[in-house]
């Protein structure tokens, strides 16, 4: 692996553990060359992913810009960094799974919202008004009607943003 600081091909395995849910192996690294540490995680791929965009380029599935983009929508929000690993590593299996090598950003745009739907009601609407495009509040109105009969069903009286966040398929 090469080194992220010096460049240098020849790095060491310094420790090598699976992560909390065993769906990657987290290696911790150094270079002997500049004595930088890194640390590398290894993942089963199950096939090559191509993202359609609606402008129709293809660019090659990455699973870190679906990480920041979840994470976006979560910022601030009392959900554990474990947890959010699980919901992309769960979601990236989803999608290999299918059987199709191609899949559309719009695919990608609505699992992702149903995952956070069923994770915090917060982080929901947030990804929801960009990836949706919201352009005026009656936007979030129609979104947050939505919500409500799946609100009203949890308890009457909860605030929106005093909900606590679900582990999908945990708390069901």
């Amino acid at each position: 692996m090469r080194c992220p600081y010096c460049g240098s091909l020849d790095t060491q395995v310094k420790d090598s553990r699976p992560t909390e849910d065993s769906a990657a192996i987290r290696r911790r690294r150094i270079c002997p060359d500049c004595g930088g540490r890194f640390t590398t995680f290894e993942r089963v791929q199950l096939r090559e992913l191509t993202v359609l965009k609606r402008s129709g380029r293809r660019v090659p599935f990455d699973r870190d810009k679906l990480a920041r983009s979840i994470e976006v929508a979560l910022r601030k929000r009392p959900v554990e960094p474990e947890r959010v690993e699980r919901l992309v590593s769960g979601l990236v299996r989803r999608l290999e799974s299918m059987g199709e090598s191609e899949i559309t950003s719009e695919m990608i745009g609505e699992r992702v919202m149903e995952s956070l739907k069923q994770l915090d009601d917060v982080a929901y609407v947030r990804f929801a008004s960009v990836y949706r495009n919201f352009r005026e509040a009656k936007d979030f109105e129609t979104l947050l009607g939505e919500l409500e009969p799946r609100l009203v069903e949890g308890g009457a009286g909860d605030d929106l943003a005093a909900r606590r966040p679900r582990d999908p398929g945990l708390d069901d």
